[in-house]
């Protein structure tokens, strides 16, 4: 498949997710070249801006938050592609995922537990997907990847069960946004996060959720006292797992189209701010 910069074979992530060592397609369908450094600049409200790419020889590569670059596969993700087109098993999906991070300790736990067997009804099992797609998105910016498992999730229908629902609705949100710049298919998986809304039949009861939704979504818990708290006491990895809870939260409202206090552009800048905040903590945890 051709992409935008006339290349075949690479495959398109968002700014935010670049990182060293990545082989980046130039501006201008020019030559791809190696990056050695990535820093995010803010603009004068203090939310991300523009991602800097280095590249070998020095030259530094500006591009805005939220816009795709194209990337050269590794042999790994080129394996995961290829395991997808064959309609591979959800246990052979993920364990060639897992082979493409072997230095992450968070992917290979929960890998571990889904090679036993992936039951898409077990709820224990879709909270693992769900942490598995959270993970590629958030601490290896694997957007391919983590996409391929947020489908998993996607593709299962509500049937009433909210417990089982709150992780599919999560791969929803996930693959959601990771498809904005398709507004067709992101629209899609839009509509399904919905689904859940329309299951009350009686009259009365549906109007009293759809009122108490709307507020959740006017004013969302996005745990601000909880972060200043630890952000207070130095718990960079307390923080962390907060804002990552965040993150979650943000997706959510962006999938479900936003709110009368949230525009969908809002979220879109606040997700991209808080991607590259955790990933600041992680580099302070590494």
């Amino acid at each position: 498949m051709m992409d935008k910069t006339g290349r075949t074979g690479l495959r398109a992530v968002p700014a935010e997710a670049l990182t060293a060592g990545d082989v980046l397609a130039l501006p201008g369908g020019g030559d791809l070249a190696e990056v050695s450094a990535v820093a995010v600049e803010n603009d004068d409200f203090g939310v991300p801006a523009l991602v800097v790419a280095t590249i070998d020889g020095g030259r530094r590569i500006s591009i805005a938050t939220g816009s795709m670059v194209y990337l050269e596969p590794a042999d790994a993700e080129i394996g995961v592609s290829a395991v997808a087109a064959d309609h591979g098993s959800p246990e052979a999906l993920v364990a060639q995922i897992a082979l493409a991070h072997p230095d992450s300790d968070a992917i290979q736990k929960v890998a571990g537990r889904l090679a036993r067997g992936i039951n898409l009804k077990s709820g224990s099992n879709l909270q693992d997907l769900h942490q598995l797609a959270l993970a590629l998105l958030i601490d290896e910016g694997d957007t391919a990847s983590a996409l391929t498992v947020a489908d998993l999730l996607a593709e299962l229908p509500f049937d009433g069960n909210f417990g089982r629902w709150k992780w599919i609705e999560g791969g929803l949100a996930i693959a959601a946004y990771l498809t904005r710049h398709d507004d067709a298919r992101s629209a899609r998986y839009s509509a399904a996060i919905r689904a859940a809304d329309d299951a009350e039949t009686d009259p009365l009861r549906a109007k009293t959720s759809a009122m108490y939704r709307q507020r959740q979504l006017n004013e969302p818990n996005v745990y601000d006292p909880e972060i200043l708290r630890a952000s207070a006491a130095g718990k960079t990895d307390v923080e962390r797992d907060w804002r990552v809870l965040r993150i979650g939260v943000l997706l959510y409202l962006r999938a479900h189209g936003g709110s009368e206090t949230l525009s969908r552009d809002v979220l879109e800048r606040r997700i991209a701010a808080e991607l590259a905040a955790v990933g600041a903590l992680n580099d302070q945890l590494a």
